[in-house]
């Protein structure tokens, strides 16, 4: 008979043929992950200090929200792609005057191309709800920065679009019933699609699942806004099935742009993110739905699937942010969408990579993230079940402490990792906390916030097995 181990390399050197196959037939072609770095605040460090954060977190794509010099300069032959955007202030005038344009191109573009890898150009950033009514300059100011970029030979190399807000739609749900704001179909989308086909560039998207589950989280699960396990929506129009709210959105765009016949246009998410912090009126921004929202997307896009309508069309995504921006106005949300604290401590733990997704790294469904366990095996998925295990990143003091009252005022059933018994082996400070925090968890009917001892647990809804002790699911 065949080992478990035997088998499960057999079944791995089938998947890796089968994925050899597959990039030999040309569908290989995997999701992208890049992050938006803004720079709202005074507090921030320095972009040569930024560009090595981005290299150390594997991070081959970053967008910025203007064109500074020291920043182009300190990404310059990082290897990292680059999307710089002209501001809406400046719209009115690229639109009006071609020599501008060309002006702000030299000084902008060319002059820092190709040392630092701009392969895209945002012109103005959400403008049909600037304030400012800047709407009528977008088109002919992308044009004209296009015709820059024609006379200094980089149009091949870098796209010209402009990102656009969910408000842009009409109708969002269904998912296919999306639609276009009429007032702005002819003046402005037709125009600008007309524009972006015909340069082979694509569509920017802003989307923010935050901000629709904030404001229904009566009528929307947050496990849906989240990539958590859920029945799904079904749309009656389309009879597709969604499992997360971020698809069912961009589907909402696609579905636009389609009832115009501009089905072969493509997105990119320039801006989609969770603030971690928000007021008490923000409902859902913490700390953990954020470290949900962000790593379960990131794995999401990674598996290099597409949403239902376009399942062939890789998702390509930037998160917002990298950085808590202090001095940006709005909400408390709006100063806590960062991955990382200004002095570059990670907010959250999340995978940003494949290579941290295939080394095991996890997100679980309450947002912390750690290591699957490094000594057992994860057994299949129980449906509706969620266990509760040890936080290694904790720290040892943190554990010891929380594994403490686990076993003592929590009064979880501790006698199976006492020397000798069933669960004693593997005999870690990690695998014991794990059991006790788990029997708690179990004990108080998995109750929200019974799986958090300060930071040192996390649940996770595949059942985990340190040497033979297996966990159980209820008392």
């Amino acid at each position: 008979m065949l080992c478990f181990f035997q088998v499960q390399s057999m079944a791995y050197q089938a998947f890796s043929l089968l994925v050899l196959l597959l990039s030999a037939m040309g569908f290989s072609d995997a999701g992208s992950i890049g992050i938006n770095y803004g720079r709202v605040a005074n507090d921030l460090p320095s972009p040569d200090k930024v560009v090595e954060l981005l290299k150390s977190i594997g991070m081959e794509k970053v967008k910025l929200y203007d064109t500074d010099a020291t920043v182009l300069t300190a990404l310059a032959n990082s290897g990292i792609s680059v999307v710089v955007a002209l501001p809406n202030e400046l719209l009115a005038s690229a639109a009006a005057d071609q020599s501008f344009a060309d002006n702000w191109v030299q000084s902008n573009i060319s002059k820092f191309y190709p040392e630092t890898k701009i392969e895209a150009i945002a012109v103005g950033n959400e403008v049909f709800v600037d304030p400012k009514n800047t709407t009528s300059y977008l088109v002919p100011a992308m044009k004209n920065v296009h015709a820059s970029l024609v006379k200094f030979n980089l149009d091949s190399n870098i796209k010209i679009s402009s990102p656009i807000a969910l408000s842009a739609l009409q109708n969002s749900y269904p998912s296919s019933a999306g639609s276009f704001k009429p007032a702005l179909v002819e003046p402005v989308i037709k125009p600008m699609l007309d524009f972006l086909k015909q340069t082979d560039s694509y569509l920017m998207v802003n989307a923010y699942p935050f901000f629709a589950y904030s404001d229904n989280s009566d009528e929307i699960s947050v496990d849906y806004a989240l990539f958590k396990e859920n029945p799904g929506v079904v749309d009656s129009g389309s009879g597709l099935k969604y499992n997360s709210l971020f698809e069912a959105q961009i589907d909402a765009v696609f579905a636009a742009m389609s009832a115009l016949k501009y089905d072969n246009v493509k997105m990119v998410v320039t801006e989609t993110g969770w603030p971690s912090m928000g007021a008490e009126n923000e409902i859902g921004a913490s700390e953990a739905n954020a470290a949900s929202y962000n790593g379960n997307l990131v794995r999401r896009v990674l598996s290099g699937n597409g949403t239902p309508l376009r399942p062939q069309d890789p998702l390509n995504v930037y998160l917002f942010a990298l950085f808590n921006e202090n001095q940006k106005p709005g909400p408390t949300s709006e100063r806590n969408y960062g991955l990382f604290y200004p002095n570059e401590q990670k907010v959250y733990n999340i995978p940003l990579t494949k290579e941290e997704l295939e080394s095991g790294q996890s997100t679980p469904v309450n947002g912390n993230t750690s290591q699957v366990p490094p000594t057992g095996e994860v057994s299949k998925t129980s449906v509706g079940q969620t266990w509760c295990v040890a936080n290694k990143n904790a720290g040892e003091k943190k554990l010891q402490a929380a594994l403490d009252y686990a076993c003592g005022e929590g009064e979880a059933d501790c006698s199976p990792i006492q020397p000798g018994a069933a669960c004693y082996s593997p005999n870690t400070l990690e695998a014991h906390a794990s059991y006790a925090f788990n029997s708690y968890y179990q004990k108080k009917t998995r109750g929200i916030g019974t799986c958090d001892f300060g930071g040192a647990a996390y649940v996770v809804s595949q059942p985990p097995r340190y040497g033979n002790c297996e966990f159980p699911t209820g008392y």
